[in-house]
């Protein structure tokens, strides 16, 4: 593993690498078949046109987001492409077993070698009774004791390096190092990197003082987006990972062929939070579903105060506001997740994003 496959090259006219956060949205009328084959078609589009990297992320329990198995839906795009990175944005630690994990990302490794990316959170990507569910415990702990011992465990899965006397010590994950290690064996040259993702200063932290690549999710936690990376900045210690800070940002953004259809489709997605947000997550609703949706003043509220962090518009209008948001923060690398409700409109979307920034392939 070396910095070259964290660190990611812009491409056309863009000053940092473009990357997708694929969240697998079912919209009402359509089937979970249906959005899994929107992500392969994205995936192919986003290796076509330039874009860095293709993450899945991880939620339960919610109709509208069909990316409950993260390692599962990368299997098959991995089939489905040939060069583009892969990987999860991200895998939420708690709620698995850290050797499950390394077992899984290994056996991807050895499908894609040298284009998996292991993408962790310490959030539970879902509410607290299915967490228990998943986690077989009424006791959820994602402090700051428990989720940097969880992640030690996996690196020294990944790295099979487990001291001696450690319990462990005899327990391997394979597909892993320890082939290399029998008669015959060649030991691969490439390990999925760990990238620490967050919406909080917590796992910059972290991230920093371990010398790992950072993900900060300011599709949803755009108020910390600035104090998060600096503080990851401030705490970063060169590793043998890393030797420079790098850090994406998770951006939502939506580019249609004008300004009034890219909002029709914001709309869409505003009402499906709102449904979230008070308890009814449900299939993420048409444009004419949330345009003839009369909004109490609160969720007018939260519908303001949600797209203002949401990029929309003509495809000129987004660019802008991603290299504005770019110079902002200071951010590596933009993820850009187009979220709507029909699988078209989102590749669309990635297409006219590419376009504008004159990305390969057009």
């Amino acid at each position: 593993m070396t910095a070259d496959e964290i660190r990611g090259r812009a491409q056309g006219a863009a000053s940092v690498p473009l990357s997708v956060l694929d969240l697998v949205t079912v919209g009402a009328g359509h089937t979970a078949s249906d959005a899994l084959r929107t992500s392969v078609a994205l995936a192919r589009l986003a290796e076509r046109r330039g874009y860095h990297r293709h993450w899945i992320a991880e939620h339960h329990s919610m109709p509208g987001v069909a990316s409950s198995s993260p390692a599962v839906i990368l299997a098959h795009l991995a089939a489905h492409t040939e060069r583009i990175r892969l990987g999860s944005g991200g895998v939420m630690l708690p709620n698995h077993a850290p050797l499950v994990i390394a077992e899984q990302f290994g056996t991807l490794e050895a499908l894609a070698p040298g284009r998996i990316d292991l993408g962790l959170g310490r959030a539970p990507g879902t509410d607290g009774a299915t967490a228990a569910a998943l986690r077989r415990t009424d006791h959820l702990s994602e402090g700051a004791d428990d989720f940097p011992q969880q992640l030690a465990e996996l690196t020294r899965f990944l790295d099979d390096d487990f001291p001696d006397g450690h319990p462990y010590r005899r327990i391997h994950a394979v597909p892993g190092p320890v082939q290399a290690t029998a008669p015959g064996g060649v030991q691969s040259p490439h390990r999925p990197p760990i990238w620490l993702l967050g919406s909080s200063g917590f796992s910059a932290r972290l991230a920093g003082v371990l010398g790992l690549p950072f993900a900060f999710a300011h599709h949803f936690s755009a108020r910390n987006t600035v104090p998060a990376l600096d503080l990851y900045r401030e705490s970063f210690r060169p590793s043998e990972v890393l030797d420079a800070p790098y850090a994406l940002i998770g951006v939502a953004a939506l580019a249609a062929d004008d300004e009034r259809e890219a909002r029709r489709h914001v709309l869409a997605g505003a009402l499906n939070m709102v449904r979230l947000r008070t308890g009814r997550p449900g299939l993420v609703p048409t444009p004419e579903e949330a345009e003839a949706h009369v909004f109490s003043p609160m969720e007018q509220e939260f519908v303001a105060s949600w797209t203002a962090d949401v990029i929309y518009g003509a495809p000129d209008e987004v660019r802008s506001g991603l290299d504005d948001l770019r110079k902002r923060t200071g951010a590596d690398e933009l993820m850009i997740t187009s979220n709507a409700h029909s699988g078209d409109v989102r590749l669309r979307s990635y297409e006219l994003i590419a376009d504008a920034y004159g990305l390969p392939g057009d």
